[in-house]
């Protein structure tokens, strides 16, 4: 009974001591990327972090087999008001405007959520730009902090570059968005 108590006590030391060990390597981590404006992991310059992920419509989407055509990633959720709130400024003002030109691609990114939430919402909001499912929040944890708000749009020029990174919905950055996306595809 003695043997098996040491045992024990021994087992939980060593569970504890890799627990800490673990959660100082993490905090490690993150004390090592540099954190920009609004929370955003990346600044205008960088190169966009490349990801593959499945649209609502299951085909799959992979940002490196852009290159050549102007990106625009919105981040979003359907728990986000802030996003829904933008979402027909981006349907009317960018996507209708800009759909049938195959310089340009704009892809909704929904953050944690199930393809059947994202299906409800945006029929919903009545926008039909493609969304992609970033289920576990990975791909929105290249671009930002993990916990970080939404509403996010990361423009990215025909080389990869980010060049226009948004945080929230603010009329006059919005504006900015447009007439960049406007003035690049008339070039």
């Amino acid at each position: 009974m003695k043997t098996n108590i040491i045992l024990f006590t021994i087992l939980i030391l060593f569970s504890c001591s890799n627990n800490a060990k673990n959660a100082q390597s993490e905090t490690a981590k993150q004390q090592e990327q540099t954190v920009y404006e609004h929370d955003y992991l990346v600044k205008v310059g960088d190169i966009a972090p490349d990801f593959t992920l499945k649209l609502t419509d299951d085909t799959d989407f992979t940002l490196s087999k852009q290159r050549g055509k102007l990106v625009m990633l919105q981040f979003t959720a359907s728990w986000c008001g802030v996003c829904r709130r933008e979402m027909p400024h981006i349907e009317s003002d960018i996507w209708q405007k800009h759909k049938d030109n195959e310089d340009f691609i704009l892809i909704g990114v929904d953050r944690d959520e199930p393809k059947e939430v994202v299906d409800e919402y945006t029929n919903k909001i009545g926008t039909t730009y493609p969304m992609a499912l970033d289920v576990n929040g990975d791909v929105f944890a290249n671009y930002a902090l993990r916990g970080a708000g939404i509403t996010r749009n990361v423009l990215i020029d025909k080389d990869g570059r980010i060049i226009k990174l948004t945080r929230g919905f603010k009329e006059d950055e919005f504006n900015e968005l447009t007439s960049l996306i406007d003035s690049m595809l008339n070039n």
